[in-house]
């Protein structure tokens, strides 16, 4: 691929690359919009990923060009980096990673690139190939302009740099992959920002399927209004237990500040808030401010026009998500006999609460889900944002095969669509290494 990919490069630009990038994707095991609530997540990244072949030069201009025709050649100005947030295309991704370790350094005369892309992981399937893009711009960038800082640098600025494109996220895709380590998962927490390695049980493996239902996280406005919801559920929750509410900003604030348990938290929800849509009036009302106050300086920009709010059933899966997470984590390092069996159902649990209470999945998600389960996987759920995008499921090692087997003829062979790319949308993957940057021999 390296080869090819260096071959490729002298053919456009007529000269070597002088180093490359790679950055991975991820899946998420457990811990589904929770990671912007504050709450610790539990990813792995995965053998796909964007590399990138980089020549720096004399000029400030960045030149980007990609190995899949689809995506068309963008060159621009290094001093004059203009995100189109309007339409969320590829090289948009490249310049918020460009635009964030410039912006971090402060650089002045920012070196030019000429940098061509290649991709495995499938777009917009909630593996996290936008991330994966930003963070390796990033790398590239830092590379070009002999500047070092650490991972946990790198994922936060990475993190940052990303909302330049509208996406409100939390740090998991980020931090996952410049943290990763081969043959781990980790538990990733926030504030500060750390990881964990968590060895997962033997006898199973990891398998992916993308439901071929593309979902664009910066293109559809369902991701932000989650976070809002969540934002509006933490200021509920926080007046109505005497909190400084106008400076909480995430739920597990809320958590901290009250010195509770996440299993206390969901009783609080129980109990402060109600099943019931809330609209803007009530919100208000509840807070003690006018439309104007709300509008200015709780909701974001894009979502002006929401009308309705569910907060209810979005603080009780983030404190429901944040506790199976924990679970996750400490079956992993107890191993007991059964380990399986449990981490299946946390998994099973997790799909359930994004379906009915975060409603963040799609019909053929919960198809595919099925699928599944009837062919032998332990635990599915769906990974990455929702709303398309991908499942994860666990599933005996022993049983693999069949199990590919049967999930192709039950979900991809049924859809002259799916079929014809299915064997990039249904692989098995093991826990695959972070970020780095190699030059050749």
């Amino acid at each position: 691929r390296l080869q090819k990919l260096k071959e490729m490069f002298i053919s456009k630009f007529g000269s070597a690359p002088k180093f490359y990038a790679r950055a991975p994707g991820r899946v998420n095991l457990i811990g589904e919009h929770i990671d912007y609530c504050g709450y610790a997540v539990l990813p792995m990244a995965i053998e796909q990923d964007i590399l990138i072949a980089v020549e720096p030069v004399q000029t400030q201009v960045v030149q980007l060009a990609n190995t899949n025709s689809s995506y068309s050649d963008f060159s621009t100005s290094v001093n004059n980096i203009q995100i189109n947030k309007t339409k969320p295309q590829w090289h948009n991704y490249f310049l918020c990673g460009l635009k964030g370790i410039q912006e971090h350094f402060g650089l002045n005369n920012p070196t030019g690139m000429n940098c061509l892309l290649d991709g495995t992981i499938p777009p917009s399937s909630g593996l996290s190939s936008s991330s994966a893009l930003v963070c390796c711009a990033g790398l590239v960038t830092l590379r070009a302009n002999g500047k070092t800082l650490s991972k946990v640098e790198l994922a936060e600025i990475c993190t940052k740099s990303e909302r330049y494109i509208g996406t409100e996220g939390g740090g998991m895709d980020q931090s996952i992959s410049f943290l990763a380590e081969e043959g781990t998962a980790k538990l990733i927490e926030f504030s500060p920002l750390r990881a964990t390695d968590v060895r997962l049980p033997s006898g199973a493996t990891f398998v992916i399927a993308n439901s071929c239902v593309e979902m664009n996280k910066a293109a559809t406005s369902h991701y932000n209004i989650r976070v809002m919801e969540c934002r509006l559920a933490t200021k509920l929750l926080s007046k109505s237990k005497g909190l400084e509410w106008k400076k909480m900003l995430r739920l597990h604030d809320v958590q901290t500040n009250l010195g509770v348990s996440l299993e206390e938290m969901l009783t609080i929800v129980e109990e402060v808030l109600h099943p019931e849509p809330y609209s803007t009036e009530e919100i208000c009302k509840c807070l003690g401010i006018t439309p104007e106050e709300l509008h200015s300086q709780i909701l974001s920009q894009n979502m002006q026009d929401v009308s309705t709010f569910k907060l209810y059933q979005r603080a009780k899966h983030v404190y429901s998500e944040a506790a199976r997470v924990l679970e996750f984590k400490k079956i992993c390092s107890e191993a007991p006999a059964n380990a399986l069996q449990l981490l299946g159902e946390l998994m099973k649990q997790s799909h359930i609460s994004c379906r009915e209470m975060y409603e963040c999945s799609c019909p053929e998600l919960d198809r595919l889900v099925n699928i599944c389960l009837q062919f032998g996987a332990i635990g599915s759920r769906l990974t990455g944002a929702g709303w398309g995008g991908c499942t994860v499921s666990m599933v005996p090692t022993d049983k693999l095969n069949t199990f590919l087997k049967n999930v192709k003829k039950a979900y991809y062979q049924t859809d002259g669509q799916r079929l014809a790319v299915e064997n990039n949308n249904l692989f098995a993957t093991k826990p695959g290494r972070g970020a780095l940057v190699f030059v050749e021999a």
